[in-house]
């Protein structure tokens, strides 16, 4: 591969992931500040009672997906990738802004919060569109024996965004007094997201098609039999990994709100838990080529169902900071090696039809069961008066998770013996 070519591939990616990663870090960057955003756009006297306010809030950034999923994921299919892809973008763009910038409900009254839902759910629907065309892009740009690293970027960048979130949350909380971090600070962490919006427009206006014109159908053709199957265990490995990872994205309000620990000590912890599993998702990615995904698949089901309990029991008996930091870190492990699912999924579907078909199988859940995932653990947490609810909610979503795990097949092409485009 000559210079030109090694550098058109990076760019090809960055522009593919570079989006993915501000869309994710402006989308989970809420919910590490869902203390601080409740007290702005849901004021009480209860903590509980805000709190909650505002993770259903966050939930609402789900209920828009599916549709994003379905309308840009068809319009990727139909008009090609990178269209597609500058679409998503400039919605999450508009999402951010008015997040970020709305007033408190102390100044504009009920006005607040309505604005606050009306741009998660402009997010939420700009998020279910990215996941198609950029899942899609990454499959069909990546050489056959490199698949699985270059798809597990998809999902490598959600946690990259996510540290990144973790990181910002962090230094603002060291240079900032608790009442200036609820007053401005997370709309300072939302903001920076804004910053690089230009630079990721102008980096995917000038990204390759990987979606001909000739390739293209006016109505994409529905899944077979065996695309059914893929995406039916799908739905069940990514119910089970995306609450893995919007608990993952839980771990600092856990932190404060169960463990009474500083927000500094809680928001380190929850850093180290997204550079391990940046470490994680690569790593599996990278191994999927070599052995296949599906052993790579069994380890995703297997580490957590299994992890959960001893973990957690371990942290919630000694709750220092040191034992929360290495507690991420196992924790970021486990989710990393869930990269893997994004990959086996995608590269099963026909090009037709894959921006669309694997944004709804990959949506679907994340409504479903990432919507729900922190406010049920929040909620099983205040019923049961222990922390430990969060281990029970694990080992019950990892149980369907590892038998789906067992029935899926090999997807990898040097594996299979095909070569799907």
């Amino acid at each position: 591969m000559d210079g030109g070519t090694r550098h058109n591939a990076r760019r090809a990616i960055v522009g593919a992931t570079l989006g993915n990663a501000i869309e994710f870090y402006d989308f989970l960057v809420y919910s590490i500040f869902a203390i601080q955003i409740g007290q702005a756009f849901f004021p009480s006297d209860n903590a509980y009672l805000s709190l909650i306010a505002s993770l259903a809030t966050f939930g609402a950034g789900f209920v828009s997906r599916p549709l994003g999923a379905w309308l840009i994921g068809s319009y990727a299919d139909r008009h090609g990738r990178r269209p597609a892809l500058l679409l998503t973008l400039a919605c999450m763009g508009a999402g951010i802004a008015g997040l970020a910038l709305t007033p408190s409900y102390a100044q504009i009254g009920i006005a607040a919060p309505i604005i606050a839902v009306i741009a998660r759910l402009l997010q939420g629907f700009a998020l279910g569109g990215e996941v198609g065309p950029s899942t899609a892009f990454l499959i069909e740009a990546a050489a056959h024996t490199h698949r699985g690293l270059i798809g597990s970027l998809q999902r490598v960048t959600q946690l990259a965004a996510g540290g990144m979130g973790a990181l910002v949350g962090l230094v603002l909380s060291l240079v900032l007094t608790k009442a200036e971090l609820a007053d401005y600070g997370w709309r300072i962490a939302l903001g920076l997201g804004l910053v690089v919006i230009p630079y990721a427009l102008w980096v995917r206006r000038t990204l390759p098609e990987t979606h001909a014109v000739e390739e293209r159908a006016a109505h994409a053709p529905p899944p077979t039999r065996r695309e059914w199957r893929i995406m039916a265990l799908g739905f069940v490995l990514f119910s089970a990994g995306t609450s893995t990872s919007y608990i993952l994205n839980y771990l600092g309000t856990f932190a404060q709100a169960s463990l009474k620990m500083g927000q500094s000590a809680a928001l380190g912890g929850q850093f180290l838990s997204y550079v391990t599993g940046v470490i994680a998702g690569l790593g599996a990615g990278w191994l999927s080529d070599r052995v296949g995904r599906r052993p790579v698949i069994l380890a995703a089901a297997i580490v957590p169902l299994l992890g959960a309990w001893p973990l957690f029991a371990w942290l919630i008996g000694s709750p220092t900071p040191a034992t929360f930091t290495l507690a991420c870190a196992l924790f970021g492990l486990a989710n990393g090696i869930s990269s893997v699912f994004v990959v086996a999924v995608s590269e099963s579907l026909s090009k037709a039809s894959r921006a669309r078909n694997f944004a709804m199988g990959y949506t679907l859940p994340l409504t479903i069961f990432g919507s729900t995932a922190q406010l049920i653990v929040t909620w099983a947490i205040k019923e049961s008066g222990t922390p430990m609810a969060i281990a029970w909610y694990l080992i019950a979503i990892w149980v369907p998770g590892l038998i789906a795990a067992l029935l899926m097949p090999e997807t990898a092409p040097h594996r299979t013996g095909q070569a799907q485009a």
